[in-house]
């Protein structure tokens, strides 16, 4: 492989774009407006949540309000990974009681065929394969931690899911030094901006009103401030994601949390038979500063992980440039686990960011003194969530409104959460650097030393992170 980053199409939004094309821009808002709903972000969230309600009421007006175009964030940047995890699911464990999570786990993994079906019924070609989530452990450590997370999970009712030795690992996939791995069918491989642009398409048939290039710079009970106008609505949802903390008031809300990926050259039949991986999981592993990875369905491998993971004040980039060090970092991962490779180019390199409440829990929430609602908080797992999220924002407008009553989704645990706000700066940013830089030292160590136990250094990260 070369050593080089130099050749790599770096940025550019995603390579998801670049394979598919950036689409045509809508006109912006045009002056002051008025709504039933108006829904603030076009990623998977909003969309999914414009879908819903126009299904459910198709006389309802909904408008979405997105600052670029439907699917800039982390809808058309993440890994593709439509799978049955949900952030905080044993926090709420803790706060409502077993079954409760135990209810949120069941959900989601029904949302895995929910989005696999309404892409099916829509005509939507998002290059889905349900092949399941593979996770594999490459050190003692990571197998202890893989054994334990196995047994969490079927805790939770996940009784298909199957824990393989190092042999059985390797008739799936050849990673090196794979010691064990615990497989799901919940997940499934997808082309992110497949799906983007086909839920555009599906929720403008449903007459849905799309303004792109229209930044919300502020949003108030029933307002959503642009420069363009202001529009009105008894509903003001925000569906924003790592992009969040660009609102007024909003600073603090959730951590705009940088993820990295790259895709490598087409893999020919040569190299894949090397490799393996023909059930076309998602793969993982047990790393603390772990990966995730696809087979695309041109024969590629995306892989990603955290490179720079936040930066100071929020900020977030804008053409999902990545550092040549991250490329890097992200490149010996790729030959760690598949020496085979060590020849393969990487075409593309891009970056995203997603939002990180302060204790890692996703939430959903509409206000029904003021009818401002919200989601987000997915940390990395939005794909699948992103669903789950808008038809329980449906559920819940439509209760607020009388058109409904209550359902099995306004009562799940994640439903109204409440969260405090992030530290300020320069805590923040110390925080969240000190945290990774701890998570890669402990990963270096167990590579390094053959105990089952996990590093201590770890468990340091985990008390700063607020996640334990």
């Amino acid at each position: 492989m070369s050593s080089s980053a130099s050749n790599v199409v770096n940025g550019g939004v995603s390579f998801w774009y670049a394979d598919d094309g950036l689409p045509a821009v809508r006109e912006p808002l045009a002056g002051d407006a008025s709504a039933d709903v108006v829904i603030v972000g076009g990623g998977y969230t909003g969309l999914w949540t414009a879908y819903y309600l126009k299904k459910a009421a198709p006389s309802l007006r909904v408008t979405v309000l997105e600052q670029k175009f439907c699917g800039y964030g982390a809808s058309g940047r993440n890994g593709g990974w439509l799978y049955n995890g949900i952030a905080g699911r044993d926090r709420y464990a803790a706060l409502h009681g077993h079954e409760a999570a135990v209810r949120l786990q069941k959900a989601m993994n029904q949302t895995v065929d929910e989005v696999v079906a309404v892409a099916a019924a829509e005509g939507i070609d998002a290059d889905l394969h349900k092949g399941g989530v593979l996770e594999v452990a490459t050190t003692p450590a990571q197998l202890a931690r893989l054994k334990s997370f196995h047994e969490h999970e079927l805790s939770y009712g996940e009784k298909d899911r199957e824990l393989y030795g190092a042999g059985e690992t390797r008739e799936r996939i050849r990673v090196a030094d794979a010691v064990g791995s615990t497989w799901t069918p919940h997940g499934a491989r997808l082309h992110p901006v497949k799906l983007v642009k086909g839920l555009v398409a599906a929720v403008e048939s449903l007459g849905v009103e799309i303004h792109e290039s229209t930044p919300v710079t502020e949003i108030r009970p029933r307002c959503a401030v642009t420069p363009y106008g202001t529009v009105r609505a008894p509903y003001i949802l925000r569906c924003t994601e790592g992009f969040t903390a660009n609102l007024k008031g909003q600073r603090r809300t959730w951590l705009p949390m940088n993820s990295s990926m790259i895709a490598t050259e087409p893999l020919t039949a040569e190299q894949w038979a090397s490799v393996g991986w023909e059930g076309r999981e998602t793969l993982g592993d047990m790393a603390h500063a772990y990966m995730y990875a696809q087979r695309t369905a041109d024969g590629r491998i995306a892989l990603g992980g955290r490179g720079v993971p936040y930066r100071f004040g929020s900020r977030t980039d804008n053409d999902g440039r990545t550092q040549e060090a991250t490329v890097e970092a992200l490149r010996e991962i790729l030959v760690r686990f598949f020496p085979s490779l060590a020849g393969v180019a990487v075409e593309h390199a891009w970056s995203g960011v997603l939002g990180v409440p302060r204790d890692w829990c996703a939430t959903v929430t509409l206000d029904r003194a003021t009818g401002l609602g919200w989601a987000g908080g997915y940390v990395g797992s939005g794909v699948a969530t992103t669903n789950l999220a808008g038809r329980t924002l449906r559920d819940l407008v439509r209760l607020d409104s009388g058109e409904a009553g209550g359902t099995e989704l306004t009562a799940l645990p994640w439903v109204d959460h409440k969260v405090r706000k992030w530290e300020p700066e320069p805590f923040r940013w110390l925080g969240v650097q000190g945290m990774y830089a701890t998570y890669r030292a402990a990963d270096q160590r167990e590579r390094r030393n053959p105990s089952s136990a996990s590093s201590r250094l770890a468990r340091v990260a985990d008390r700063v992170a607020g996640r334990h």
